[in-house]
């Protein structure tokens, strides 16, 4: 099992945001995490990548906590946020040797790699551009770029379909298979619920900061009661549920 994340109370100063939340992901398995805003999702991140301590629970990444080596759980993450953290100063070749530096990489195999997802996301002529000179999409690719070629445990993605074009976005669906049948696991908060549907093996669906239900798409039909209804469907009986 990659990420077990049991019973976490946490949030913001004492007030909990996250309230007894409870799941996990093993290995090979991509999990949409999926609620609407503010239901809990972005502070569930926070609290998987370290930025955020639970006041009750625990995590853990292959049976290791952050307490208890913070490099080495950090080390097992790739994390691609929703908006594109970039430094201004840097070059994407740059971007490339810091993050191999960063994660202790093999400078020669990390580079063999980053160079086939240069030329999937069509970036190999741009490795001298800074990030004033790239689109939020092509922001966003490096960011996958450099995610990627760590060759994490556990991916943590968050809204990845947002500012790409079609085409990365089924490279990026590509690509994000290809790791899962290596054994890498995969968190994925997402509001583009017709790709969540096809993709992902199971769900969690959390909502006022708990898990509301959590399952494979046929098992949250049978919790919402929609027989043959969509990930769209159980999403606005929850809009409903807020008065919305």
């Amino acid at each position: 099992m990659s990420l077990l994340v049991d019973s976490i109370t946490g949030g913001y100063s004492q007030i909990p945001v996250l309230k007894n939340v409870s799941f996990d992901i093993k290995d090979g398995e991509l999990i949409g995490l999926i609620g609407l805003n503010g239901a809990g999702k972005s502070t569930t991140i926070k609290h998987v990548i370290g930025l955020m301590h639970a006041f009750e629970g625990k995590i853990e990444i292959d049976g290791q906590t952050i307490a208890k080596d913070p490099q080495t759980y950090r080390r097992k993450i790739g994390f691609i946020p929703e908006t594109p953290l970039l430094y201004d100063e840097l070059t994407l070749k740059e971007h490339i040797e810091m993050t191999i530096m960063a994660y202790n990489l093999d400078r020669v195999g990390a580079w063999d790699y980053a160079d086939t997802l240069l030329k999937k996301f069509r970036l190999t002529d741009r490795l001298d551009w800074f990030p004033n000179d790239f689109s939020k999409g092509m922001k966003q690719k490096v960011m996958i770029v450099c995610a990627f070629i760590i060759r994490p445990s556990l991916f943590i993605i968050d809204e990845p379909f947002l500012g790409l074009d079609p085409l990365a976005i089924r490279d990026l669906i590509e690509m994000m298979e290809e790791e899962k049948a290596r054994g890498a696991s995969i968190l994925m908060s997402t509001h583009v619920l017709a790709n969540a549907e096809r993709i992902c093996d199971r769900f969690l669906v959390m909502h006022a900061g708990e898990v509301f239900a959590q399952g494979t798409l046929n098992e949250l039909r049978g919790f919402f009661n929609m027989p043959g209804g969509s990930l769209d469907d159980m999403y606005s009986q929850l809009a409903a549920k807020e008065g919305f």
